[in-house]
């Protein structure tokens, strides 16, 4: 075969190689992020359960024993040593998730009845009254509050503040100051919230739980039952 055509026939190979190999590393890569994403393994939190078989695990050391139908996540019911943990419950009831009452608990209405609980680990280990000082207070308008619905005590924020669009309470339960953080109604925020802000629990573990603003009157006997939700689900200390 002559220079002429070898290079003749290099020219076509190259012609249609290029071309071959640039869809084969398509076709790989393609192929590799869709076995991973069908990879087996923990997907989005799960739907909640209606069983209420009992769950132990441990949230920064302190140990707890919950229904596993108050247990928001799928990952947190299979026990263990937790970051976190999300809870729900109904109010008054106190109820967990149950199949005939999903509804309830996937509703976003004004007056919801559902308590969504959070326990997680707090490094400045403030109590309601420090974190009132040291937080809220440079971003009140009247740091000495004033008279506010229900018994309690009222405070403004300031413009600008990253509060401005809430209201603060705070009120004296019997397991001592409770701050309650609430959303104002809004035409963009028909359904608002309060959230009870981090109340001690254990070391350097807080709870808070939010409720919808509706039930704002009711701050004590939502307190009152929260706090014992909370202490029927913790595991005594054993020598």
């Amino acid at each position: 075969m002559s220079n002429a055509e070898q290079r003749d026939d290099i020219h076509q190979h190259s012609g249609w190689w290029l071309p071959l190999a640039f869809a084969f590393a398509i076709l790989l890569l393609s192929s590799l992020f869709l076995g991973w994403y069908l990879r087996p393994g923990p997907r989005a939190p799960a739907a909640p359960t209606g069983q209420s078989n009992i769950v132990h695990l441990t949230v920064r050391g302190a140990a707890f024993a919950i229904p596993a139908n108050y247990i928001e996540s799928a990952a947190a019911r299979a026990g263990g040593d937790q970051d976190s943990l999300a809870l729900a419950a109904l109010f008054p009831s106190y109820r967990g998730y149950s199949d005939s009452e999903a509804k309830l608990f996937q509703g976003n209405a004004p007056d919801s009845p559902v308590i969504h609980l959070s326990l997680r680990g707090d490094a400045n280990r403030l109590n309601p009254q420090g974190r009132l000082q040291r937080i809220y207070r440079p971003y009140l308008t009247d740091p000495d509050g004033t008279p506010g619905p229900f018994g309690l005590t009222q405070y403004g924020f300031r413009k600008n503040s990253g509060y401005e669009q809430s209201d603060l309470f705070a009120g004296e339960s019997a397991n001592g100051l409770l701050l309650l953080l609430c959303e104002r109604a809004g035409s963009e925020l028909p359904s608002p919230n309060c959230q009870a802000i981090d109340q001690p629990l254990a070391g350097n573990l807080n709870f808070s739980w939010r409720f919808k603003r509706a039930y704002l009157a009711r701050w004590r006997e939502l307190a009152g039952g929260v706090n014992g939700l909370v202490r029927k689900f913790e595991v005594a200390d054993r020598p």
